[in-house]
């Protein structure tokens, strides 16, 4: 299976914070952020794996700071890493104020996928191929996430 770049499936979804996108303190719900990463995570694993992908864990989000109604939310998202049929994303969340162009890094997260196959079943994904050193890092911590995802899955030895 040949592989694909990471640039080939780098992604940005991005819009303006409604009212009904709010709270009761008048800040952007954090489900209305997470789903914005999810469809975004899962634009960048279709564009990688070209078949048909489940979103099968978010593996760690933080919200750094507030994000307010008629802010510019962008969430850019890139995979990080490619297993046999699991991928791993990064994500990238910011909001620009209109106003005063400030833009703030708001939340960085990591989504797991997994490529199905058209009954349903999980599906070999395309090898993931670096091209900065900033992908070869990002790939490598991929690994390690995932050595420690699989470790955590498994029972407790006496």
């Amino acid at each position: 299976m040949k592989g694909r770049p990471v640039s080939a499936s780098r992604v940005v979804v991005a819009r303006p914070m409604q009212p009904p996108d709010a709270n009761a303190q008048g800040n952007v719900h954090g489900g209305v952020i997470l789903r914005m990463m999810d469809e975004a995570a899962g634009i960048a694993v279709a564009r990688h794996t070209h078949s048909r992908t489940v979103t099968a864990a978010i593996d760690s989000f933080s919200f750094l700071h507030p994000v307010h109604i008629g802010d510019f939310v962008s969430v850019m998202a890139s995979i990080n890493w490619v297993g046999r049929t699991s991928l791993e994303v990064g994500v990238r969340v910011e909001a620009e104020n209109l106003r005063s162009g400030a833009v703030t890094h708001t939340g960085t997260g990591r989504l797991i996928y997994v490529s199905l196959d058209g009954h349903g079943r999980p599906l070999p994904a395309p090898p993931l191929i670096p091209e900065t050193e900033d992908d070869r890092r990002r790939m490598a911590e991929g690994e390690e996430r995932q050595k420690a995802r699989v470790a955590a899955r498994r029972p407790e030895q006496p």
